[in-house]
């Protein structure tokens, strides 16, 4: 029974970049936890909690990513030799400074939000509501994240644009 109303020759692009949502969030869920036991330096307290709960996060949308593929009525990719193999997010070394990490960790965000677009963009092409829900709350979570983080990185002296501000 086909409860989706998808063909499947519209669902297939779909689970394909979900899988490599999929296998980018396992990457980036590993470099967080990395980053979490080798923070060293006067920002630990806060960037050490900061990357347990970002890793928390992610942990749960790994299962709802998977969770989806099923919906979908396909086995989520699911080896870590495939994620490697397939994510864009790659793997960090944990010997750097905080800055440095932060950085990275940006920088992941932006390859995370453009894959959240393609997946977007195949399900819109669907019709898939469902799919495009998921991942617009993503989107919405992770750009306010990555501005956090961004806030965090800047010198105090740096303002953000105030021509709309009398």
């Amino acid at each position: 029974m086909n409860y989706l109303n998808i063909g499947k020759e519209n669902i297939v692009p779909i689970v394909a970049e979900l899988n490599i949502l999929l296998a980018d969030y396992h990457v980036y869920y590993q470099k967080l936890r990395n980053f979490h036991w080798n923070i060293l330096g006067e920002n630990f307290f806060d960037l050490h909690n900061r990357f347990e709960e970002m890793y928390d996060d992610t942990k749960m949308k790994i299962d709802e990513i998977a969770e989806r593929i099923i919906t979908l009525r396909y086995h989520p990719v699911s080896n870590l030799s495939d994620y490697l193999e397939i994510a864009r997010i790659k793997e960090s070394s944990p010997l750097m400074s905080d800055k440095e990490m932060v950085k990275i960790i940006i920088g992941d965000h932006r390859i995370l939000l453009g894959q959240l677009k393609k997946v977007i963009d195949r399900a819109d092409k669907a019709k898939d509501e469902g799919t495009i829900d998921l991942m617009g709350a993503y989107i919405r979570e992770l750009e306010k994240s990555t501005w956090m983080l961004n806030a965090w990185s800047k010198d105090t002296r740096e303002q953000l644009d105030s021509s709309f501000v009398k």
